[in-house]
């Protein structure tokens, strides 16, 4: 087997184990999460093109980017403590981790040796915290707890001056000059990408997930050398799933649908849905967070159409979880303990998600997930699961309760005879499964 096969033989086997994770972490943070900054999302007002990041704000662009690179200076999160998000990740019954290792802003949450604009750096005041390297106490802590690991990194740097070159207007997110013109300036910033994941790679453990950002930065005009980026990140981390996100190819290992879930199911190619826990991707604290509900639902609709969700949430500037947030993680991980069998390592089942129902299988079970309304917390009897014929001798369970349920098929489905004192008290909140041993023959 050649080379080029082996690769293509390890990324198969690394989708398939991806595939089986099913939810995520992921974590915007850095010094735009500071109380100057929390009605813009993350570190986007920077480009000038994107004014819907600065909502009814108005001033000097340069005035304001001098202010926001400032942020570094204030930027101290004495209360991260990284195994208590490492210990609330499991708790919510998530897999693996997505961390913003740099943004756009190009503020590293790592200790870099390639910029001073480094949460370890010296104008910051947690570069002396035992933690300030977070991105290595982050992993340490995640992988302590046995979930898997990812970088988020941009491929665009908006404070490198390979990017943006200084004292030349930047008008959008884009390099503020011709690359093609000055290929000696742009070959800077290339080596200086390619250092940085070389450094990731090298300095951090077991990476299995290489996410990258700013799916702008491409072909012909933004040429970054994949072949060579890959191999270097690969050489190190033969295992790496890698996500050029939005740019296609060989590189795009799996998709990242941003903010919604396809309307229909994604079966020929993995894919992760990535989505904020409220309606912003970095912290605000008058945010609106979506309902434990909605996030349960969210999840199964993934699931069932064939992907993974990546929830994002959005720290506090002191190194804290919201509230908030750790109120919806610790919900999810009590349904997820009772029906998280459905979700695991499953795969789509026809007819995927209709109306209130959402179908997964392993093997020759299926299982059938019932989503309540949100002001529902109870089930009705008999309850009919549509679109499934299965065999006589089936045996079916309502996950969370030990005795299998009554049950008949008809022309509408399998209907199902649920007792009362179980009716009226579910196991699980928000959407219950029903657990059906079936065979192929048997649809």
């Amino acid at each position: 087997m050649d080379k080029r096969s082996v690769e293509e033989s390890i990324l198969e086997r690394r989708l398939e184990w991806f595939r089986d994770l099913k939810f995520g972490m992921m974590i915007h943070w850095g010094p735009y999460s500071q109380q100057r900054y929390i009605q813009f999302d993350a570190s986007w007002p920077l480009s000038e093109e994107d004014t819907w990041a600065r909502p009814n704000w108005q001033g000097d662009i340069n005035e304001f980017r001098k202010e926001y690179w400032a942020l570094n200076k204030t930027f101290n999160p004495t209360q991260f403590n990284p195994r208590q998000w490492a210990q609330l990740a499991v708790q919510a019954g998530m897999k693996y981790l997505i961390f913003t290792t740099k943004h756009l802003d190009g503020f590293n949450m790592y200790d870099t040796n390639l910029s001073d604009y480094k949460i370890t750096g010296v104008d910051c005041p947690y570069h002396t915290n035992p933690y300030s390297d977070i991105t290595a106490s982050l992993f340490d802590a995640f992988r302590t707890e046995e979930l898997a690991i990812g970088i988020y990194y941009s491929k665009a740097d908006w404070h490198s001056p390979y990017y943006w070159i200084p004292d030349q207007l930047a008008h959008n997110r884009y390099p503020n000059y011709d690359t093609i013109k000055y290929p000696e300036i742009w070959q800077k910033f290339v080596d200086f990408v390619h250092g940085q994941i070389k450094e990731l790679m090298t300095r951090y453990g077991s990476i299995d997930i290489l996410w990258l950002d700013a799916g702008w930065i491409r072909p012909p005009s933004f040429e970054l050398n994949m072949d060579r980026l890959v191999r270097i990140a690969r050489q190190f981390q033969p295992d790496l799933i890698v996500v050029d996100r939005t740019v296609g190819g060989r590189y795009e290992n799996y998709l990242t649908p941003e903010g919604e879930v396809p309307s229909d199911p994604l079966l020929e190619k993995p894919w992760e849905t990535c989505m904020p826990i409220g309606n912003q991707w970095s912290y605000n604290p008058r945010d609106k967070y979506k309902s434990i509900a909605q996030l349960i639902h969210l999840l199964v609709d993934v699931v069932a159409k064939g992907g993974n969700l990546l929830l994002n949430i959005g720290p506090k500037p002191d190194g804290q979880f919201p509230s908030e947030a750790i109120n919806r993680l610790l919900e999810i991980g009590k349904w997820i303990r009772i029906n998280g069998e459905a979700i695991y390592k499953t795969r789509p089942y026809p007819p995927f998600r209709k109306s209130e129902w959402a179908y997964t299988h392993r093997g020759n079970v299926v299982y059938a997930i019932y989503l309540l309304e949100d002001d529902k917390e109870t089930l009705p009897s008999p309850l009919i699961i549509p679109y499934i014929n299965v065999a006589s001798k089936s045996q079916i369970y309502l996950l969370g309760v030990e005795e299998p349920m009554s049950w008949q098929q008809d022309e509408k489905g399998i209907r199902i005879n649920i007792p009362k004192s179980i009716a009226m008290r579910p196991p699980a909140r928000y959407a219950c499964t029903f657990r059906i041993e079936t065979d192929k023959s048997g649809r």
